[in-house]
């Protein structure tokens, strides 16, 4: 079966070649995949890459990038604006500052509708759906506040919501959970597998939180200075890591194995532990 993402590339900036270093990502339709890297390793250089939002940055990737055998790299600008929310949708870490400070929440939903929809009649209700979906108010007086008015929380799922407003087949969180604290981020990686489950949506959840990607994706792989190091199952990668990197990630999380044992239910902690 063809994967619904195939990609190898590398990254250059002017100052800086080799940011990206021959990185190979799969997805397939429906998986849920974790990117796992210290800060600085290049986590949100790939997300970008993917959607081609590195050229303000000065910013060349080299390789190929399929999108359902569509390789990414080799469109025009305008075309790839087609895919962008449409296909493939990101979602980054701040969520209050990822939204525009002066516009309600209401008009940021029927802009984001109206890139891919001409039918500007429509957005009201498919965003109330969405709201229900995400568990925020369905109702008109929540389109009228303004970002300043909400909780990270809330913002988050604004966020969410306006990602997935087209149903694209990939979506990508980018440190997602990162600013929330621990109730909410729980909640959020709770919707991400309501998503995936009921929307049949493929994800590649990015995070320097092991813990966090152990329980929710089916794979993992792990950036380590613009490479990744190693990849695989979760279960095989935390019943037996391969690398030095990934080992202390591990023990990083057996530190606190209380928490692993509730969030990472299927990994066998007293193997790690040997």
């Amino acid at each position: 079966m063809t994967p619904l993402l195939s990609a190898r590339f590398s990254v250059d900036y002017p100052n800086k070649p080799g940011v990206l270093r021959d990185v190979e990502l799969e997805i397939r339709a429906g998986e849920i995949v974790g990117l796992v890297g210290e800060s600085g390793s290049g986590k949100s250089t790939i997300a970008l890459s993917l959607l081609q939002l590195l050229d303000h940055k000065g910013g060349r990737v080299r390789g190929e990038i399929l999108l359902d055998g569509c390789d990414l790299l080799k469109l025009r600008p305008r075309e790839m604006r087609r895919i962008r929310g449409r296909d493939m949708a990101l979602i980054l870490q701040s969520p209050l500052s990822s939204l525009n400070p002066v516009l309600r929440i209401g008009s940021q939903l029927e802009e984001a509708w109206r890139a891919h929809n001409p039918d500007a009649r429509a957005w009201k209700e498919r965003a109330l759906e969405l709201f229900h979906l995400v568990s925020l108010p369905a109702e008109q007086s929540f389109f009228e506040r303004y970002p300043r008015q909400l909780s990270v929380g809330q913002a988050q799922r604004v966020l969410i919501a306006m990602a997935i407003l087209h149903k694209p087949r990939l979506l990508i969180a980018d440190e997602a959970t990162s600013a929330l604290d621990a109730i909410t981020q729980a909640e959020t990686l709770a919707l991400f597998r309501r998503l995936n489950r009921e929307l049949g949506m493929a994800m590649l959840f990015i995070s320097h939180d092991l813990l966090s990607v152990g329980s929710l994706c089916s794979r993992i792989a792990i950036l380590r200075q613009g490479r990744i190091v190693e990849s695989g199952p979760t279960r095989e990668m935390f019943r037996a890591p391969r690398t030095e990197d990934t080992r202390a990630l591990l023990e990083a999380v057996l530190r606190n194995s209380s928490a692993a044992s509730e969030m990472i239910p299927d990994s066998d902690l007293a193997t790690l532990r040997d």
